[in-house]
């Protein structure tokens, strides 16, 4: 199975996304297990983030928005 699959799930930013200066990262639960990704952002986004998934950028990349919603179908309970 593709990365693909991660596009639309929502994670936790584990280490802070800096904008157009460099990735975060982000743990998301996937699969049926939590795996983490570089995530991308256009603005800075703080450690601990609920972000949402919206694109693949590469091999284990991913591009992230915030995300505010307490209810998502691919986050688990410890992810909320």
């Amino acid at each position: 199975m593709s990365d693909a699959a991660v596009i639309g799930c929502v994670g936790t930013l584990v280490v802070a996304t800096r904008g157009d200066r460099g990735p975060g990262e982000v743990l998301v639960t996937v699969r049926g297990a939590k795996e983490t990704f570089l995530a991308w952002s256009d603005d800075p986004l703080p450690k601990n983030s609920h972000v949402l998934v919206v694109e693949i950028r590469g091999a284990r990349a991913v591009v992230v928005e915030p995300w505010h919603s307490p209810t998502h179908p691919c986050a688990g309970p410890d992810d909320l």
